[in-house]
């Protein structure tokens, strides 16, 4: 079983942590919407990615009128 010689003191394994912080998503706006999206991804809100449009968006669908 690993053990390790000596004690790895606070202020060395603190050091070692210091890249583990998350770092903030830089959204950027896509050119046909507006909307935020996430840099080189297909918009979720348009559908699309370079000025053409990759995944076709499907008309809104009412739940109530066809439940009933």
């Amino acid at each position: 079983m690993a053990v390790p010689q000596n004690r790895v003191t606070r202020s060395r394994r603190n050091m070692r942590r210091a890249h583990d912080a998350l770092v903030a998503a830089n959204p950027a706006e896509c050119p046909n919407c507006g909307e935020l999206k996430r840099p080189h991804h297909v918009c979720a809100s348009c559908g699309t990615y370079d000025s053409r449009e990759v995944i076709a968006q499907a008309a809104e669908v009412d739940l109530d009128e066809d439940a009933a």
